[in-house]
């Protein structure tokens, strides 16, 4: 028998465990990598999961009233959006890191005088070497176009959590109705649910920016490595879930198989 206090306590925590799901760390890691404040990061946590808890809300508290039942296909393709969402945020990140990557500046010859001897010899002008200014990345220009209020920075990570909600919504409202029958207290789990999620992520999102933040001290190669390696994680594990739903699940089949987990 569930009492209120168990229903928080439960929610709240089991919220906190959902946040550790290997493709919501995998997401929020390529979009963490690039924040040097704790705090930013930690706010970013908080509008992932945000996202997440609008949509679990909505579509939780759907399925929960009206016995609203999600086709497989559909379902499917919620979680086929995760996929392609950890591709688009794994590839921004790859193409990041190549972008900072120094070109190897061309060397040319100029004639130079030491008193009387006048000789030539090789060399390079500037110590960058990039073909481009940093001001003229895609980026950049996003920054300074959309950047002011940092809207647009919060709204991704916004994008993402309600995407990834989705995708676990179904999962979350059918546990709920195998276990808890008063619709008001199901609905209320919900809520506690989603408060645990965005505490779980705050405190994920402080954990990768301080380790960013700690070995971009130590080595600033290190730590773009760090980033390159979580955007090569995110597209992996984005083709990988691409690849479980369109293959093995048979989206676009006859059939399509769909288990909401």
């Amino acid at each position: 028998m569930f009492t209120l206090l168990s229903i928080i306590a439960i929610g709240f925590f089991l919220g906190m465990r959902h946040a550790t799901d290997p493709d919501h760390v995998i997401a929020v890691s390529t979009i963490v990598s690039h924040q040097k404040k704790t705090s930013r990061a930690a706010l970013i946590g908080a509008m992932w999961g945000m996202g997440h808890t609008i949509t679990i809300l909505v579509v939780g508290t759907a399925i929960i009233l009206f016995n609203l039942v999600i086709p497989a296909r559909l379902g499917l393709g919620m979680e086929l959006a995760v996929g392609f969402m950890l591709i688009v945020l794994g590839a921004w990140n790859l193409v990041s890191f190549f972008r900072d990557i120094p070109t190897q500046p061309e060397a040319h010859s100029h004639p130079h005088t030491h008193g009387d001897y006048i000789h030539n010899h090789l060399h390079t002008h500037g110590p960058h070497g990039h073909s481009h200014a940093p001001e003229q990345t895609p980026l950049a220009k996003l920054d300074r176009t959309f950047g002011k209020a940092s809207l647009y920075q919060l709204a991704r990570p916004l994008v993402v959590g309600i995407v990834h909600g989705l995708a676990g919504s179904a999962a979350v409202a059918l546990l709920i109705l195998a276990s808890i029958q008063n619709p008001r207290w199901a609905i209320l789990y919900l809520a506690v649910f989603g408060i645990g999620t965005i505490a779980g992520m705050m405190l994920i999102t402080l954990s990768i920016a301080s380790t960013f933040h700690i070995v971009g001290k130590r080595s600033a190669r290190f730590s773009q490595r760090l980033g390159l390696a979580s955007g090569l994680i995110s597209v992996a594990f984005g083709l990988f879930l691409a690849y479980q739903i369109v293959v093995v699940q048979g989206l676009f089949s006859a059939n399509p198989h769909w288990t909401p987990h």
